[in-house]
């Protein structure tokens, strides 16, 4: 039988979901930590531009409600992975959020 081509798997063992959707200023959006294969996270950070973040963090869930503009730029996550004999740290890959606003073109 043929070979399943598979795609790659992520490097990181944990990933930073954030919608696929335009994000605009208001929005009620919610960026998401998880564990590779589901593994078990415990312990999340969420950091923006490389800065952590303190604040609306239910366990793996960060909310950022309503969005505001200066909160578009580079996320990532970190945490404790449980998967095999002892969990270790990881963090995410950088993921950006691109906030829309108002255009400031005036009135003509």
């Amino acid at each position: 039988s043929p070979a399943v081509t598979r795609p790659p798997c992520p490097p990181e063992r944990l990933v930073l979901q954030v919608p696929a959707r335009a994000l605009l200023e208001g929005d009620t959006v919610t960026l998401r930590c998880r564990g590779w294969q589901d593994s078990a996270v415990t312990g999340v950070r969420f950091y923006h531009e490389e800065k952590e973040l303190v604040g609306a963090l239910k366990g793996t869930e960060l909310s950022l409600s309503p969005l505001q503009l200066h909160q578009g730029g580079r996320y990532r996550c970190g945490g404790w992975v449980n998967s095999g004999p002892s969990p270790w740290w990881e963090k995410s890959a950088p993921v950006t959020v691109t906030v829309l606003g108002e255009c400031g073109n005036g009135d003509g």
